[in-house]
């Protein structure tokens, strides 16, 4: 039996003089007097087969098989169109989507995208953020495997919450207590004493009631764990390198999307521009018309204001902010032995906002139990997580990156549910 084997949209072009079919979505269908055309798209773009007279009577994102002889068309996607056409529906009539998918801007709120996000993604404008995503997360991964870090996949049903001060969602399992993990971090650095390089890519939860346009409760992140290091100035400079292949990735497998969106890409500097708290707290004081020392944290007009610098005196998008204070870290964030009160830890500042953290953390056992006991916290609920650190660590940190939040950041979504196929918030647990 002779079966044609399908072509995709975007190799029509390739088969001029030749019989090919092609399976998709109805994108479009024009119909004319004398003549109709049908679009057809498929993951790799549109492409077209005309119809001499007549209706076409399927309905638009009918799923379709068209066979037909390609012939050169200057007016069609790709230059090339299939005549002489068959078309059959490989489903049912498909019902309307809620808007028009193949009008090139997105006529609906986004309510209404999220609502309807299993059809409205469809639409390329809105598929092309996750398409970024996605080549952005095997940029991280190309990174990783080549500094020969291992991949590894940690729980994300935890028994204590007690890795941060994130909220945290609490769930009945088999009648005993346990939560959805905020984040990897107890389990990386024990993967470190195994591997010594370990990242992760997978789902954190933080059950925080933030209804903003950057704040989840589920998120991807994107975490790298390592040892034998001097200190976070190393951590700062494999992130750098994270980054960097980031971007590198969605050039070599987004481009289309990137174009589409009109997209700017950074360029990341060999060595990425920093800059102390304290010291910038010091020149916001001094120079942006507001006095933010004594806060622990930097606020978001504080990241805005010294992204804008860094880009005038540097010409970096990127900007890292070392030496938090102690009171703004978690417990196991390695202390400044130079400056009492300080830690090894930074922010990475990008566009306008903190898109990464990460540090050295301790990695002696006495140490930790120096700073429970200063915080007043029991040792109890930390035990399995002590023993880590009771059977030898090395030197380590870390950090971690939110995909959704440098998407968006990356692309110019206002709002991270944009480049969130489902997202969940404080509102919204379906579709």
């Amino acid at each position: 039996m002779s079966v044609t084997k399908r072509v995709l949209a975007s190799e029509v072009g390739e088969h001029v003089g030749r019989e090919v079919t092609i399976s998709g979505w109805l994108h479009r269908k024009r119909e004319l007097k004398s003549v109709s055309f049908a679009i057809v798209r498929d993951r790799s773009g549109l492409a077209q087969a005309v119809f001499p007279g007549g209706m076409i009577d399927v309905p638009e994102e009918t799923v379709v098989k068209v066979s037909g002889l390609v012939k050169a068309s200057t007016q069609a996607p790709g230059g090339a169109e299939l005549t002489e056409p068959v078309l059959t529906m490989l489903s049912g009539p498909a019902e309307p989507p809620p808007f028009d998918l193949y009008r090139p801007t997105v006529t609906a709120t986004l309510p209404t995208v999220l609502d309807y996000a299993p059809t409205t993604l469809r639409h390329p404008l809105l598929s092309a953020g996750l398409r970024i995503a996605a080549a952005s997360e095997a940029g991280f991964r190309a990174v990783m495997e080549s500094r020969d870090f291992t991949e590894i996949h940690t729980p994300k049903i935890v028994g204590s919450a007690t890795e941060s001060g994130a909220n945290v969602f609490a769930i009945d399992y088999f009648g005993k207590p346990a939560f959805l993990a905020q984040s990897p971090q107890f389990y990386k650095q024990a993967m470190v004493g195994v591997f010594e390089r370990v990242y992760e890519v997978g789902p954190v939860f933080r059950a925080e009631p933030h209804d903003t346009a950057r704040h989840l409760a589920q998120y991807t992140s994107l975490d790298a764990e390592f040892g034998f290091i001097t200190d976070h100035f190393d951590v700062m400079a494999m992130l750098r390198e994270a980054i960097a292949g980031m971007v590198d990735g969605v050039t070599a497998r987004a481009l289309p999307s990137v174009e589409l969106l009109g997209v700017r890409l950074p360029k990341v500097p060999d060595e990425i521009p920093y800059l102390d708290f304290a010291e910038a707290q010091e020149l916001i004081a001094s120079m942006a018309g507001w006095d933010p020392r004594g806060e622990p944290d930097l606020s978001p007009a504080d990241e805005r204001w010294l992204c804008e610098w860094a880009e005038r005196e540097h010409g970096s998008e990127f900007l890292f902010v070392p030496g938090f204070p102690t009171a703004k870290r978690p417990f196991y964030t390695h202390q400044d032995p130079a400056r009492p009160g300080y830690t090894r830890s930074f922010d990475l500042l990008f566009r306008g906002l903190e898109l990464v953290t990460g540090g050295q953390r301790l990695h002696d056992h006495a140490d930790y139990l120096a700073a429970l006991a200063a915080r007043g916290a029991d040792q109890a609920p930390y035990a399995s997580y002590l023993q880590v650190f009771s059977h030898g660590m090395p030197p380590h940190g870390g950090f971690a990156i939110g995909l959704e939040r440098w998407t968006a950041r990356l692309t110019g979504a206002a709002n991270l549910r944009q480049v969130t196929a489902f997202p969940r918030d404080l509102h919204r647990l379906a579709p």
